[in-house]
């Protein structure tokens, strides 16, 4: 259990941060992260850093999870895909905004463990699947929101096919190993509308499945 200072100083970090909408708050506020920290690392689960965790990846840093959840304007409607589980930190937040959330990892050293957090905390509306998240999910397309948790180059063709018209896909755009740009991305009946968001850095979107 988290004490009660502790959540009221993470929630503070938070709008401090620049997350102000109610509902992302609230999400963020329900879901315990030290559950998505392993090791050692757990004591600073509510720091406002990332974190490392299995297969060389990170957990988000809790400002940036929330200024990209905002970003994404989910709604209790919405089907959402994410792109790179990890070990479920954002899907979950996702989970308490969104109809239903589709997240995929190429690694299944986390997607297991992650799918398995998902049942003991009864969030039904959360399915991981291990796979090539450069790909989608195009027999559950076309999505409302997209939201890539690892850094592409460009934006990923494949996946803004998968996202319907009037959606909106929030993504780190850079090369690896540089301040990369977090990019929003609102796909109009007249095309894709840009905004840059922030200066970010996240691990590189990878193609294939891991070998783990």
């Amino acid at each position: 259990m988290i004490d009660p200072e502790t959540l009221m100083q993470y929630m503070l970090s938070l709008r401090h941060a620049g997350v102000t909408d109610r509902d992302v708050l609230n999400a963020m506020e329900r879901v315990p992260r030290h559950l998505f920290v392993t090791g050692h690392f757990q004591d600073r689960a509510y720091h406002d850093m990332p974190l490392p965790i299995a297969s060389g990846q990170t957990i988000s840093q809790p400002s940036v999870v929330g200024r990209m959840t905002q970003a994404l304007q989910v709604g209790k409607r919405h089907k959402v895909l994410e792109i790179g589980t990890g070990t479920g930190f954002q899907a979950a937040i996702l989970s308490h905004l969104a109809r239903r959330v589709y997240t995929v990892e190429r690694h299944r050293i986390l997607a297991r463990p992650a799918t398995k957090l998902f049942q003991e905390m009864d969030l039904g509306y959360v399915r991981v699947l291990s796979g090539d998240g450069t790909l989608g999910l195009p027999d559950q397309a076309p999505f409302d929101r997209i939201l890539l948790t690892a850094a592409a180059e460009d934006p990923p063709s494949i996946l803004l096919a998968q996202l319907r018209v009037g959606g909106i896909m929030v993504l780190p755009v850079g090369q690896t190993d540089a301040v990369q740009s977090l990019i929003k991305i609102e796909k109009t009946q007249d095309g894709l509308e840009y905004t840059e968001l922030d200066k970010v850095r996240f691990v590189p979107l990878v193609q294939g499945m891991a070998n783990d």
